[in-house]
């Protein structure tokens, strides 16, 4: 199918891989149906999660073993229910700034993602953790 998108254009996508969210993006409730699109020449640890219905409407995600080698976030109970069972992917929101080194992602509200079942969610974590940490490492 072709997708209209914000960064690249109009592109071809396979419609099996959209992924439908069971608990919506927070403050875009609207949009439920993402395609994950990935751009090799820039990292393959960042991802753009487009929206089907709204060209305009783009996330940038990274992996959060990039950010963190503790960052292992506990989910609520209703992640197994909203997801269906299996080995789900876990990805932070980056907020691009200006200067770049300034950028930062939220570690307080993952998009977590079941390849199998095609179903995506963004919980709020229980634990104390930020919403604008330091997308580089120091080190």
């Amino acid at each position: 199918m072709k997708l209209q998108t914000r960064d690249f254009g109009e592109i071809e996508i396979d419609s099996r891989e959209i992924v439908t969210f069971a608990s919506p993006i927070f403050g875009f409730e609207r949009y439920r149906r993402f395609a994950f699109l990935y751009h090799e020449e820039i990292s393959e640890h960042f991802i753009w999660l487009q929206s089907v219905e709204e060209p305009a409407l783009c996330f940038i995600l990274v992996q959060p073993h990039l950010i963190s080698d503790h960052y292992h976030p506990q989910l609520p109970d209703e992640a197994d229910d909203l997801l269906g069972e299996g080995e789900c992917m876990c990805w932070l929101t980056v907020s691009i700034r200006e200067p770049f080194e300034q950028s930062t992602v939220n570690l307080k509200s993952p998009i977590v993602v079941n390849p199998t079942t095609h179903l995506g969610a963004q919980f709020i974590l229980d634990a104390e953790l930020p919403i604008n940490h330091p997308l580089f490492r120091e080190d």
